[in-house]
């Protein structure tokens, strides 16, 4: 039985529709989400507070809003 890292000891990587400058941004562990099929997304300003997990269709969801809105 394999055990699934802490969210901290995970790979995060940024999003691309975040701004770049240190403000807005929203990060994701891929690696997470190939191995399992949830979607961790947290605020990178606070890399030890919550996230959230989405299935994939959430997930799509939130790129689709932050293409739109961003």
């Amino acid at each position: 039985m394999s055990s699934t890292p802490e969210p901290r000891d995970m790979r995060w990587i940024s999003s691309t529709y975040s701004d770049g400058q240190g403000g807005q941004c929203v990060q994701w562990a891929p690696d997470h989400a190939r191995a399992t099929g949830e979607f961790l997304v947290r605020d990178s300003k606070d890399p030890h507070g919550p996230h959230l997990t989405l299935t994939r269709e959430a997930f799509a969801g939130l790129v689709e809003f932050a293409k739109r809105h961003g």
